[in-house]
């Protein structure tokens, strides 16, 4: 029997915590002032999922891996729309351009260990990457403007590939593909909140029309 999402115990920090730290609203790429403090094994705890995707004194962190392929004349971001099937309901059918997941207890049980392990464990349950790459960590997401956004810390991290070479390994990304950020944000209102945040934040683009108000 497939144990219930929500019966797992995911990682999270005090709200208040995080705003110790200094609060933001969207994106940040002051990572050297976030990292890794959030990750302190004095403030981290692993929580029942279902306790906290209630209760916003909690903030649990979330990997956001962007897989990205830099052309020579720009970037191309991996964009896919999330099917009926994938986990939060709240974010079905909405297009993305980012894939990661909670960090659960299973992953390990020192935080930063365990992030890197869920960063990892996600995009391998997610994706199948037919190229080298690097990893960097760009920047953090927050978001207190929506229901889904308002418990959750998003640690983003770009995967700059070699070639585009990437297949969905589940079968309910769909609608995938690579594309420039200035195409994606054409088709704004279809993306998710993290992802419009992570397109203005990390590559500068915004809806046509609009000014740049994501960035902390």
């Amino acid at each position: 029997m497939q144990r219930d999402p929500m019966d797992e115990e995911v990682l999270v920090i005090p709200t208040s915590y995080f705003h110790e730290l200094g609060y933001f609203q969207g994106f940040t790429d002051r990572v050297e002032r976030y990292i890794p403090q959030i990750f302190s094994e004095k403030k981290t705890s692993f929580r029942a999922r279902r306790l906290v995707e209630p209760d916003p004194s909690y903030k649990q962190i979330i990997p956001y891996a962007i897989l990205a392929w830099g052309n020579g004349d720009g970037w191309e971001v991996f964009h896919y729309t999330r099917g009926r099937g994938q986990g939060e309901s709240r974010l079905r059918l909405k297009r993305s351009i980012g894939i990661g997941g909670h960090i659960s207890r299973e992953d390990a049980e020192n935080g930063a260990e365990a992030f890197h392990r869920a960063l990892v464990r996600e995009i391998g349950e997610e994706v199948i990457i037919g190229s080298p790459y690097t990893l960097e960590c760009v920047g953090l997401i927050n978001d207190d403007q929506t229901e889904v956004g308002r418990v959750h810390l998003g640690v983003v991290y770009r995967l700059s590939l070699e070639k585009p070479v990437v297949t969905p390994r589940e079968v309910d990304v769909v609608g995938h593909g690579f594309a420039s950020p200035q195409q994606l944000a054409n088709n704004w209102t279809e993306f998710e909140t993290w992802s419009q945040i992570a397109l203005a934040g990390v590559f500068g683009v915004v809806p046509p029309g609009q000014v740049d108000q994501q960035k902390a």
